[in-house]
């Protein structure tokens, strides 16, 4: 066991890829020779050659549909976006044909490839270098999407993600690459995509999150734990397909829920956990669900940035209404 930052965990995960799996390679912006935007494909050219880690043309849609005709091929892909608001040139390509090939063809084609973006704010980038736009993949039908927020969890979702036969948006947060450290097994492993985790148990009140949120997710769960108050925290870890048993369970047993994430509120992904737990859970709220997530516009600069993103105490103000409901 190494202790090793996100981006170290995600590293040594495409690293044990390629090495088990002759059909893995690796596509994208400066992923080769420069090791990727944020380093994380760092050395993996040099050890496999540019042939299995290939610098690309800034052209994502160009990107993606090279690996989409690789994965249709035989292959896996796995694709880096440098930025989640990059994406977007590609969107054609994956919602158009990446997403769609198994249906079109009555299960004789799959895209087992993944798409890697970084996401979120945090770092000062501001707007198509911070966006939190996740809920544009999960209402795309066809794709899986996945959002780690642990380095061990990095590790295994992206080795799940490069032996699942369909195509996986592979979300990771920015701000956390190496904000967090924790042990990670050396030896390569799998968590299974559609399993969330229960992070802390607790009686009271449910704190629901994924990917970059979970941070100030677990410190606002500390803080209610010095105000009296337990608190179960959630990391979905993904989005698509949802564990809607576990989040509905622990709905259950503390009977309130406050979701949280950075992407804007309007139909952002708490909106869908908030009319999962009315629909299935209904009787079993103490209080309506809460939302803490960014505003409806676009990412500030660097100076209001910490005005977007959700705070702690906006978590805890919102934990602590619903027990005052």
């Amino acid at each position: 066991m190494a202790v090793l930052t996100l981006a170290q965990a995600l590293n040594q995960g495409l690293e044990q890829a390629l090495a088990e799996h002759p059909e893995v390679v690796i596509l994208g912006e400066d992923v080769g020779r420069t090791g990727g935007v944020f380093r994380i494909t760092d050395g993996l050219q040099r050890r496999f050659g540019p042939e299995r880690v290939v610098d690309t043309p800034v052209a994502e849609s160009g990107i993606v549909g090279m690996a989409f005709g690789m994965a249709v091929g035989g292959m896996r892909p796995v694709v880096e976006i440098q930025f989640m608001g990059f994406s977007y040139p590609a969107f054609d390509q994956i919602v158009n044909h990446v997403a769609r090939i198994r249906n079109r063809s009555r299960h004789r084609f799959t895209a087992p490839m993944v798409i890697r973006m970084p996401y979120g704010g945090g770092i000062g980038a501001a707007e198509h270098h911070s966006e939190s736009t996740e809920t544009i993949y999960v209402h795309t039908p066809g794709l899986k999407v996945v959002v780690p927020s642990r380095p061990a969890d990095a590790k295994g979702l992206l080795a799940s993600a490069v032996e699942d036969p369909d195509p996986v948006i592979f979300l990771e947060p920015i701000r956390l690459y190496r904000a967090v450290r924790e042990t990670v097994p050396e030896d390569p492993h799998t968590v299974p995509i559609g399993e969330a985790s229960i992070e802390r148990e607790g009686t009271d009140v449910t704190l629901v999150s994924y990917g970059a949120m979970m941070k100030e997710t677990r410190q606002a769960a500390e803080v209610l734990a010095e105000r009296g108050v337990s608190a179960e925290v959630v990391d979905l870890r993904t989005l698509v397909p949802l564990d809607t048993d576990r989040l509905l369970a622990s709905v259950e047993k503390t009977g309130r829920v406050v979701v949280v994430h950075e992407a804007p509120r309007t139909l952002g992904f708490g909106a869908e956990v908030a009319a999962l737990v009315a629909e299935r859970a209904l009787y079993s709220l103490q209080a309506p669900p809460k939302r803490v997530t960014g505003w409806d516009t676009v990412v500030p600069l660097k100076k209001s940035e910490q005005y977007y993103l959700p705070s702690v105490g906006r978590i805890v103000a919102a934990a602590e209404e619903t027990l005052t409901a």
